[in-house]
This record gives C-alpha cells, structure tokens and sequence, in this order.
C-alpha cells in the first residue's frame, strides 16, 4: 500500500525534493539521505535495464518490476512514472492498481501520444484533452486509497504553447489530479504563472541540459511548487564517474588515482553485514 507520509508533507505545506532512481544501487544510496520522496525515472529505468531510449518502447511489466523492488527497497515515499498509463482506459485503471500494490506513493501519467517521448526530447504530441481527462477520473477511480496520489503531467507547453498547457493543467485539476505537472515550462516566469494559476500543488521538473530553468529548491518553493523531480541527477552523475574511472582504466591500466567508493561501505550499502551475521551464527566451520 502507498506510504501516506508524502500526501502528509504535501498537506503540512512541506517541500519535497526526489531525486531520481533507477535501479537498486541509485535507490539505496538515496535512501539513506533524509529526502522526503524518490523519484523512479522512466528515462533511467529504460535506460538502466534495456539500454534504450525513453521512447515508449519499455512496457507496463518492465517498469511495474522495477518500480515494485525500488518501493521494497526504500523506506522513503516512492514517486513513480508511468508514462501514458500504458494504454487505454483499462491500462490506466491496470496500472494504476498494479502501482498502488507494489508500495508506490504517487503515480505519474502524461498526455502524450503513444508511443511516448521524453519529456525534454523535441516532436512530442499530444493526445485529446477529453481522453486525457478521462484518464485522469479513471485513474482516481481505481485506488483503494485516498494516500495514493495521482499526477497529471501535460507535454503540450512545447508543441502547443503555454496557454494551452495552462488550460490543460486547470482542467487535470479539476478531474481530480492530486497534483499537477506541466513539462517544459521555459522560463521563470512561466513557471510563477503555472502556479498563479494551477489550483492544486505544482511538480517541478529539474533536467540538467532540458528547457526548464535550474533552481533551487528553496526558489522553487517560493514560486510556490510543491514537489521538484530531478530525474536525471543520478544517472548522468553515474555516467560521468564511469567514464572517469573506466577512461583512466583505459588509458594508463592503473586506476590507482580513481576517486571511487570504499569496498566494505559500500559492501554494507548492500545488506553484506546481515550475510556477515548469518554466516557467524549459522555457517559450518
């Protein structure tokens, strides 16, 4: 069942920063940091576990597995993406159940096209508001609980302009979203005016390299947000240190100057002591 510590500090008007998780190293090592909420990435699962791009191309059980073991894993509220609700109303009301029962705490959908792009990637269309909207009362509908928060996130800032999305995100609101997203706002000024007009909390996406400014937390808070994603922190932090480490690796075969993690921390990261214990109390010597 979802964890309702995070509609409790959305609620308090507490401000919640996720960083994004994509597999069980990214999970634990967030875990252990005092975040309020994990963000479970769509971009870094599939990339994580298929090598491929977010383009639609990972499916309900790819992402339903992982989601399910990073929220068994984390004793911190999950957030999880869910992309379009991988299909029709019926997916919708599948995968939001499906969500729920892994331990998830919110649940995101977006109303692009199927097959879907990243949020940040260019030709991304959408589909009817009406379809959208009926997603979001299907979505509401089929949680056993009122703790399970559901988002509505609208790409349609980039194709289809500001107005439009503004339109979107009052009418997702209005159908019963917990929270409201709108992807790519550009500068910040839209992102105050998303929140002068969005009468429900607000997620800030925070993509290094993306269109939306980069704040900080405190400034998003003060533009009134409610929630800030950073999706992307882990696995390009991940990516850049593989490259280090592997590049001097390859480049002098020694990697006697890599700045890496301690082996018996990081071994203990991994659940190793319970192994240590068992084995002194069980193991035949």
């Amino acid at each position: 069942m979802a964890n309702p510590k995070l509609k409790q500090m959305i609620e308090a008007g507490e401000f919640i920063t996720a960083p994004g998780v994509f597999d069980m190293i990214s999970t634990l090592v967030a875990d252990r940091m005092g975040f309020p909420a994990l963000y479970v990435t769509g971009y870094g699962v599939s990339a994580s576990h298929l090598g491929l791009p977010d383009a639609g191309i990972m499916t309900y059980t790819d992402m339903e597995t992982r989601v399910r073991r990073i929220a068994e894993g984390a004793d911190t509220p999950v957030i999880a993406d869910a992309d379009t609700g991988y299909g029709g109303l019926l997916n919708v009301r599948h995968t939001v159940r499906g969500y729920e029962a892994a331990g998830v705490s919110a649940i995101q959908i977006e109303d692009q096209e199927y097959p879907k792009k990243c949020g940040h990637t260019p030709g991304r269309r959408v589909v009817a508001l009406e379809d959208m909207v009926a997603k979001i009362k299907v979505a509401s509908d089929s949680r056993s609980s009122a703790d399970f928060l559901i988002i509505a996130r609208t790409d349609s800032r980039t194709s289809l302009g500001l107005d439009e999305a503004l339109r979107r995100g009052e009418a997702f609101a209005e159908a019963g979203a917990d929270v409201v997203f709108i992807e790519a706002p550009e500068t910040v000024e839209e992102m105050q005016m998303i929140n002068d007009r969005i009468g429900k909390p607000t997620l800030a996406n925070m993509v290094s390299g993306g269109n939306t400014p980069i704040l900080s937390s405190a400034k998003l808070a003060e533009l009134g947000f409610a929630i800030a994603i950073h999706p992307a922190l882990g696995f390009l932090a991940m990516g850049h240190a593989l490259k280090a480490a592997y590049g001097e690796l390859a480049e002098t075969g020694d990697v006697a100057g890599a700045q890496l993690d301690d082996f018996k921390e990081f071994s203990k990261l991994m659940g190793f002591e319970d192994v240590w214990e068992f084995d002194r109390k069980w193991a035949q010597v």
